[in-house]
């Protein structure tokens, strides 16, 4: 009955195991999903999490080839290739949600350290993304069913006008696109709400 024995690695496995739940359920949930209210992308952040944990832990117990690394990063970069375009802020959480597993998951780093340095992680999203840290400026894409004369040559104005057609505080604005044969403009717009 060899198998049914509890060994020291064993119980190591679970320790590293509820070091990742803990700081990803706090990146995710306690960060992540109070501030953006996005389900999809907590739900996915954390699934990917616990695959990359799981796989992460195996390969560092065995003998991995810088092939077989580069093989892993391959598939990675196909995800990006096939999915739907993220945001930034939802790339840093994702991309924590992968440190947060490659940190736990490797062997050979002592327990203390693994802790330390998720809770490193986590103060430093906490902070960084904190609402009073930076003010949030909103952005969205707009397409004028008219081009203003001034939308080049006068710059304030154009934005002052924007501001007063839309009712918020437009900081800046881009201009993607004039098109002169159906008077359209599309712009990127900046703006306090």
């Amino acid at each position: 009955m060899e198998f049914l024995e509890i060994s020291e690695p064993v119980w190591e496995l679970l320790a590293r195991f509820t070091i990742n739940i803990v700081a990803i359920s706090a990146l995710v949930f306690g960060l992540y999903y109070r501030r953006y209210r996005d389900k999809e992308m907590a739900t996915t952040a954390s699934m990917f999490n616990i695959f990359a944990f799981s796989v992460l832990t195996i390969l560092s117990s065995v003998d991995f080839s810088i092939a077989a690394g580069f093989g892993l990063f391959a598939i990675l970069a196909l995800f990006s290739l096939r999915s739907e375009q993220i945001g930034k802020i939802e790339i840093a959480y994702f991309f924590g949600s992968i440190a947060i597993a490659v940190i736990c998951s490797v062997l050979g780093t002592g327990i203390a350290l693994v802790i330390l340095v998720n809770i490193f992680v986590l103060i430093g999203a906490y902070l960084i993304d904190h609402p009073r840290f930076m003010q949030s400026i909103n952005k969205v894409r707009l397409t004028l069913d008219k081009i203003d004369a001034h939308a080049l040559s006068d710059v304030e104005k154009m934005r002052s006008e924007l501001s007063a057609r839309l009712g918020v505080d437009v900081l800046s604005f881009e201009i993607s696109e004039l098109n002169y044969v159906n008077d359209l403009a599309r712009l990127k717009i900046y703006y306090r709400g």
